[in-house]
């Protein structure tokens, strides 16, 4: 047991840390209070949980009603992983605005992990069988059965039938559950490899020689902000606990009533808004993979600058912010009917969301080049 200690001690609490990192590297450390919390919440909502297609709708509401606090537990898993993923976005954003990604071993897990937890957000999001999830599971499972040649056949295997049922809500619980713990020991991986090669810097520097102990000076700092998201989250719960859902999953799910707009959460809302910009079905659901998937390519964009962060660059730091408010049009783009003007909107900033990833490598250069 003292060897445990002692480890924990040498690995977490006297981890040699650059001296100059800022606030923008608190948020691994949020996404792991708010990994924690969404497997403690919803360990006890399984509780009650009851995965029947008859029942499931009717168990959320007996959490809610009748079960002692379920009404909190309840509000703090759902928006739980609103924070989560907040935390995601602003800790990849850093990640590429200070070239992190060059840390490859580091960015390929956490991307990994960002791959899973979508695919976590989106089974959970089905498990209270309300009209937008049932129809939401309907629509993107559907996508594959644009592969071609077993595309109809990989649908009737995942839904367990000709169409969702029971069997479908049962593994989606199952995977649901399972999920979290593979993100959990990803995690660990995620940390061993950041421990390995130490965390990057504002300076992109190698700061060997200027790194101090983690624990008192980064743990009182991170601290902080958990305090502060501890209290947002808590505001959200108790003051707006359904700011963030959809008053369609306050439906039963009816599958002879389609709802008139179908929408994801608003944390996949870019992707959904990228899906839907091809007209293409296969096309789509490609460029939909690729959106995530091209967060992989990063750490071989320029391995002939490595850890130069993008604030080195004035021409990188603008295709940055365009970028950002690229996503975000995006995030708004996906919650809009599909017509016109949306669907165009759709288009072009789905084409711009790419061409950051394509002209990076070349503006970085070309900088490179005026300089010297």
């Amino acid at each position: 047991m003292n060897k445990i200690i002692d480890m924990i001690k040498h690995s977490l609490l006297k981890l040699p840390t650059p001296s100059n990192i800022s606030y923008w590297w608190n948020y691994g450390s949020l996404l792991g209070l708010f990994l924690f919390i969404q497997l403690i919440s919803g360990f006890m909502l399984s509780m009650h949980y009851c995965a029947n297609i008859s029942l499931a709708f009717l168990s959320i509401m007996h959490i809610i009603q009748d079960v002692n606090n379920g009404w909190l537990i309840h509000n703090i898993h759902i928006n739980g992983a609103t924070f989560f993923f907040i935390c995601m976005y602003l800790h990849i954003g850093r990640g590429i605005y200070y070239s992190s990604y060059y840390l490859t071993h580091t960015w390929m897990i956490g991307t990994s992990i960002f791959f899973i937890s979508m695919a976590t957000a989106f089974l959970g999001y089905v498990l209270p069988w309300g009209q937008m999830s049932f129809w939401g599971a309907t629509v993107i499972t559907n996508l594959l059965s644009s592969i071609p040649y077993i595309g109809t056949m990989v649908v009737t295997w995942i839904w367990g039938g000709f169409s969702i049922n029971n069997a479908t809500l049962n593994r989606f619980l199952s995977l649901h559950f399972i999920l979290p713990f593979i993100i959990l020991m990803m995690v660990m991986l995620h940390l061993y490899f950041l421990h390995a090669t130490g965390s990057s810097n504002p300076l992109g520097t190698n700061s060997n020689f200027n790194k101090i102990p983690f624990h008192i000076y980064f743990s009182f700092k991170d601290m902080l902000t958990i305090i502060i998201f501890l209290f947002l989250l808590m505001l959200i719960c108790l003051e707006y606990p359904y700011k963030f859902s959809d008053p369609d999953n306050f439906i039963p799910a009816n599958p002879m009533i389609t709802p008139i707009h179908i929408q994801p959460e608003w944390y996949f809302l870019f992707a959904y808004a990228i899906l839907r910009s091809i007209p293409n079905k296969l096309g789509g659901v490609i460029a939909l993979i690729m959106s995530i998937i091209i967060l992989y390519f990063l750490p071989f964009i320029n391995n002939n600058n490595k850890m130069i962060p993008l604030t080195f660059y004035p021409l990188t730091q603008i295709l940055y912010w365009l970028f950002i408010n690229n996503f975000i049009l995006l995030t708004w783009a996906g919650s809009q009917l599909i017509e016109y003007p949306f669907m165009t909107i759709s288009q072009m900033l789905s084409l711009n969301y790419f061409l950051f990833f394509i002209f990076i490598m070349p503006t970085i250069k070309m900088w490179n080049f005026l300089i010297n």
